[in-house]
């Protein structure tokens, strides 16, 4: 089966209240109190503060931040259902508001979890690395280039600091994963010469609108269906599969990117502005090819894999089903298919714990900008090259500071292509 961090919390308290911890944090020997401070939460936010607690027996959460105040009762009541001894957040550390972010990350905690919707990561990221913290990054890292460029700044501040960054690329963090992409390393198939990634699957949840929500409140309850907060699918949901065509790649980027989508399921009077669908080539130059392939259609069959075909072998991996190799030197994984999610916790936490440093800045910019990429070259129907979409100066939203309750809602109309211009 497919899983995710969403269906993790489908459940909510019923399922997070009746999981035992099961972590790696007792084999690193940890001794000092880490202080754990989440911005937004949401589903993914409170998924992962369960399993920061879960990571480490010396992890306190000790501050909580969200736009609205019902999240955060919300996921304060999951924590203290789960460890009330490790869940220190009073309501001065009960932070709400588009400014909350700075409160927490001032309340001397030191790790931020950043995972509020991804327009507002690039502002979220700067505050937590000039403050020192090691943090915790959801995908995607921004919704456009201007933004991603100041994540990029922040990687690089953050290497200067030697702080630990975690990003939530999660297919990272699979044991089968990397035993695949152990022996794609190893030469096993030889030269790569295509990836083709694919992530079908149905529409994502929608809230439904409360009498006293106005429309800017509406939308950010559902935020992942417009451009202004989530960019589009293949940004906010698919780019995990085509982070894993950048892991493949070696986190070298096309020369040129070319692809088509639309609204096809989803009708336009329906919410949002984003599309439904994409198919998006990535040529690197040389014959060697990345495509993905990604759609939420309610009623269409699911999938969610990975082919890539080499000189001397090809792989075949469906994500939590099979991982094998073909060829002279075949591989059937049939290990433990660990819990991705958690493993990137107890990294983190156990990185801390020892003075290591792990930085997964430069994989997280090159996957953002990568889906970024796809998205604008379907929505302008344009080829555009890496000196292209470095250029970019679109902005799909206003820095995090320049948010209020009365602004208007996101009013962008549905991309079409031929008519959409490149900006």
């Amino acid at each position: 089966m497919n899983f995710s961090r969403r269906d993790f919390l489908k459940s909510s308290g019923i399922v997070l209240g009746s999981m035992p911890f099961i972590s790696l944090a007792d084999q690193f020997g940890a001794t000092k109190v880490i202080k754990v401070g989440l911005v937004g939460c949401g589903g993914r936010g409170t998924g992962a503060v369960v399993q920061a607690l879960a990571a480490d027996p010396n992890v306190v959460v000790t501050a909580l931040a969200d736009a609205f105040q019902d999240q955060i009762d919300q996921t304060l009541l999951i924590l203290n259902k789960k460890d009330p001894k490790r869940t220190d957040v009073p309501a001065e550390r009960q932070f709400v508001g588009f400014e909350s972010y700075q409160g927490l990350i001032d309340s001397d905690v030191d790790v931020v979890l950043l995972c509020s919707p991804p327009n507002f990561r690039p502002d979220h990221l700067a505050y937590a690395v000039n403050a020192g913290k090691h943090i915790f990054c959801e995908k995607p890292v921004a919704v456009d280039v201007p933004g991603l460029k100041r994540v990029m700044e922040s990687v690089r501040i953050s290497k200067e600091k030697k702080l630990n960054l975690v990003s939530g690329f999660c297919f990272r963090y699979s044991t089968p994963n990397r035993e695949i992409m152990k022996r794609i390393q190893g030469g096993d198939i030889g030269d790569v010469k295509s990836v083709t990634t694919f992530r079908y699957g149905g529409e994502l949840t929608l809230k439904e609108r409360k009498s006293t929500w106005t429309d800017f409140e509406y939308q950010l309850r559902n935020w992942y269906y417009f451009q202004r907060y989530a960019s589009d699918l293949i940004v906010e949901q698919s780019i995990h599969s085509v982070d894993y065509m950048n892991w493949i790649m070696g986190n070298k980027l096309p020369k040129v990117v070319s692809a088509t989508g639309g609204r096809q399921s989803r009708s336009w009077e329906a919410i949002g502005n984003t599309f439904d669908h994409f198919a998006v080539e990535y040529d690197y130059g040389d014959g060697v090819k990345g495509m993905h392939f990604s759609r939420q259609q309610n009623g269409t069959e699911s999938r969610n894999s990975v082919e890539v075909n080499g000189t001397a072998g090809f792989v075949d991996v469906n994500i939590m089903k099979n991982y094998n190799i073909h060829g002279t030197k075949a591989f059937a994984y049939d290990g433990k298919i660990n819990n991705m999610y958690q493993t990137q916790h107890d990294e983190l936490m156990a990185a801390i714990n020892k003075g290591e440093f792990v930085n997964d800045g430069d994989f997280m910019v090159n996957s953002t900008l990568l889906a970024i990429w796809g998205k604008i070259a379907a929505y302008t129907g344009k080829r555009i090259s890496y000196e292209d979409i470095m250029n970019s100066k679109e902005e799909l939203g206003p820095h995090s500071d320049n948010y209020n309750w009365s602004m208007s809602p996101d009013a962008t109309p549905i991309a079409q292509p031929g008519f959409k211009p490149f900006v």
